[in-house]
């Protein structure tokens, strides 16, 4: 089973959020983030993305299910935000669990 994301990042001693190293990196010019998209499929349960969400991802229950009517009555959802890298380990990882996902940059 994948492992669930990374929440902090050790920079110079100091315990840093992800979203925070980010927002640095786009400042230094050094990337603008990526984006992870979930697709709606005819084939997996609403019950089981919010799993899918909750256990991978660390989502409160709340903040999945919002994220799994999103994919279900739009079509798609944003379900992380981060490097290229991270961002394709996270599709990777859906696609292990069954959902129909892929990523892009955040900016189009």
């Amino acid at each position: 089973m994948a492992q669930p994301p990374a929440t902090r990042t050790w920079q110079g001693g100091d315990v840093v959020s992800t979203e925070e190293l980010i927002e640095h990196d786009v400042q230094l010019g050094l990337g603008s983030p990526w984006v992870v998209i979930v697709w709606d499929d005819p084939v997996n349960l609403m019950t089981y993305v919010t799993w899918v969400f909750t256990s991978y991802f660390a989502m409160t229950k709340p903040v999945a299910e919002r994220l799994m009517l999103q994919v279900h009555n739009s079509g798609s959802a944003v379900v992380a935000t981060g490097t290229r890298e991270e961002m394709e380990r996270h599709v990777e990882a859906m696609h292990g669990y069954g959902l129909w996902a892929t990523l892009r940059r955040a900016d189009e």
